[in-house]
């Protein structure tokens, strides 16, 4: 167990390592000149003073070859330190922190309703007996994968913002705030969920362990909780970890349409300004609750199914 904790723990380093590496070579590729975006927010270079554009560069390092900017950048970032924002001159690290709350409640209560709705979509999906109802709950994760996040949210402003008033359309006001942005969030990665969770415990359903169930005189709803939902559930459980990242990414457009403060509005805004050191962070950031997620993703497996052991080097399931 220790040696297959000590390999994803060196595979998390390596995705880290990849992230910040590739984040790096494309906004170093990218046009622009972010050195003259912070001189003149945008200006033409020739409009600004050379000498000022020079110290500019020297103090952020932007003066010295590609690689060594590399080295110089990869080493401080091994120490936790991302440098300064190009566009507000505060040290990354601290503009992530004050950023990350927001963003963690938002991502943290749109990952528990998804995983709330799209199980409990699932589960009675394939528990109702009634076929038409049946077809009508398998339908709708389909049609929540495929709408936009960005129109969702719209919606949900006009309807329970500008008409009921039930909730804020914008900013951090408090739980009442959090409501529409979390659902927003929430509804296609809970599609997903549901969509390979149903199909997980449909194919639990009629294996030979249920069907001893059966025989030992099981009730139908303590089969499909108890049983086959405990077995089903490893897949959908993949997903969740797949998603925990992808959460994050998805909160720039949440936030951005309910102008709330967070780590989405922290990296639109710097990718406009392509302030190269905060984009770095965020993307580390967000490689970082990536494989921290994956990580207790895997070491959970064995929990949920002893016939899944850990053996040095690979996940191995018992037949």
């Amino acid at each position: 167990m220790r040696l297959y904790v000590a390999k994803r723990l060196a595979q998390a380093l390596g995705v880290l390592w990849a992230a910040y590496t590739v984040s790096f070579l494309v906004l170093d590729f990218l046009p622009g000149d972010p050195v003259s975006a912070m001189a003149g927010a945008g200006a033409d270079t020739g409009q600004v003073d050379p000498a000022r554009l020079a110290a500019l560069r020297h103090a952020y390092g932007f003066d010295k070859p590609v690689l060594a900017q590399y080295a110089d950048h990869l080493g401080r970032a091994v120490r936790g330190d991302f440098g300064d924002s190009v566009s507000t001159g505060r040290p990354v690290t601290s503009t992530l922190a004050d950023a990350l709350p927001q963003t963690l409640q938002l991502t943290g209560a749109a990952l528990l309703l998804a995983v709330l709705l799209g199980g409990g979509l699932a589960v009675a999906a394939t528990y109702t007996g009634r076929r038409w109802l049946r077809q009508l709950l398998l339908s709708l994760p389909p049609l929540g994968v495929s709408v936009p996040t960005f129109w969702v949210g719209l919606v949900l402003v006009e309807l329970f913002s500008f008409r009921t008033r039930l909730f804020p359309a914008f900013g951090n006001d408090g739980p009442r705030g959090l409501v529409l942005p979390a659902v927003t969030l929430a509804i296609p990665t809970g599609a997903l969920v549901a969509q390979v969770l149903a199909k997980s415990l449909f194919t639990a359903l009629d294996q030979a362990y249920v069907e001893t169930a059966r025989a030992k005189g099981a009730g139908r709803l303590r089969i499909h909780l108890r049983h086959a939902l405990r077995n089903a559930s490893l897949p959908a459980l993949t997903v969740v970890g797949l998603l925990a990242g992808q959460l994050i990414a998805g909160s720039v457009v949440v936030e951005t349409v309910f102008s709330r403060d967070g780590l989405g509005r922290v990296t639109a805004a710097a990718v406009t300004v392509q302030d190269i050191p905060l984009v770095q962070g965020v993307v580390v950031f967000g490689a970082l609750i990536f494989v921290a997620a994956n990580l207790v993703v895997d070491l959970v497996y064995p929990l949920l199914d002893p016939r899944i052991v850990v053996a040095p080097g690979r996940k191995v399931r018992l037949a």
